[in-house]
């Protein structure tokens, strides 16, 4: 049994760092044709770095929960990272298909382009916000892969500054497109495929 779980532990292991690279490497890339090819921005929204902020959440609960806490939340069963390996890769395609189909209207920053075109097809059917939604499940799948300890605090991390941008994306969109975006949010669950809590508090 141990035998499996070692070999488990090391299979999640690189696959958690393999889907990163991979993340990684295609938003580099789309990221500099983006700058090059992409359209010029017709109005910015408020910044928020998702990246900055859930750095800041991160190093504060490393810094705050003390080393030893960490450890009684490890799970080290193989069930656990086998569940994560799979909702990890499967967020991952989800949130590549949402990147391919948002093309050149992606940014780093809420923005709204010359020319912009609101996406509701694919997986923006699914859900409004399908790249965060995608990212969550992975930050979610590593928490698994890894057998949570300091990996638990990455979901609601995420959850946390996902949730802060999406409130500045959403006033720039519902301001560029004030009939066709309310329609489109009434439909489209925020996040979480046919889950609508958040509809009293992205109407207003």
């Amino acid at each position: 049994m141990d035998s499996v779980a070692r070999l488990v532990s090391t299979a999640a292991m690189v696959l958690v760092g393999t889907s990163w690279a991979i993340w990684a490497l295609v938003w580099l890339v789309t990221g500099v044709h983006t700058v090059f090819m992409g359209p010029q921005t017709r109005t910015r929204g408020r910044f928020v770095s998702a990246a900055l902020a859930g750095a800041v959440v991160v190093a504060v609960a490393a810094r705050v929960i003390p080393h030893r806490r960490w450890h009684a939340l490890v799970v080290s069963q193989p069930w656990l990272r086998i569940t994560g390996m799979v909702v990890l890769v499967a967020s991952l395609l989800f949130t590549l298909w949402a990147r391919r189909v948002l093309g050149l209207m992606w940014s780093s920053a809420p923005q709204v382009k010359a020319g912009h075109e609101l996406r509701t097809d694919g997986p923006y059917a699914i859900t409004r916000h399908p790249i965060y939604t995608g990212m969550l499940g992975m930050f979610l799948g590593t928490s698994l892969a890894e057998g949570l300890g300091p990996y638990a605090v990455l979901f609601p991390a995420g959850i946390l500054v996902f949730l802060i941008k999406i409130r500045s994306e959403e006033r720039l969109m519902a301001s560029a497109f004030p009939e066709q975006y309310p329609r489109y949010r009434r439909q489209v669950p925020q996040l979480v495929p046919g889950l609508r809590w958040n509809r009293s508090t992205t109407d207003r």
